[in-house]
């Protein structure tokens, strides 16, 4: 995949999440992943799945379109 949209994607995950005022360890434990896993991912250095996404955007409470609307 694009490390481009990679970097785009975890710059998302990170607006949302600081949006919801949850730190790195919060959302991690609540999605069931490493700390260290969403600092990557918001790094853009990992490509998360699918699976993981949706996780996330459930955690977050929103649409996993918002995760890829790289316009905003």
């Amino acid at each position: 995949m694009n490390t481009k949209i990679l970097e785009k994607l975890g710059q998302n995950l990170k607006k949302y999440r600081l949006k919801k005022g949850l730190t790195q360890e919060f959302l991690a434990e609540k999605v069931g992943i490493h700390p260290t896993y969403v600092g990557k991912l918001e790094s853009g250095k990992n490509n998360p799945s699918i699976k993981m996404l949706y996780k996330i955007t459930r955690t977050l409470e929103i649409k996993l379109p918002e995760l890829f609307d790289f316009d905003k």
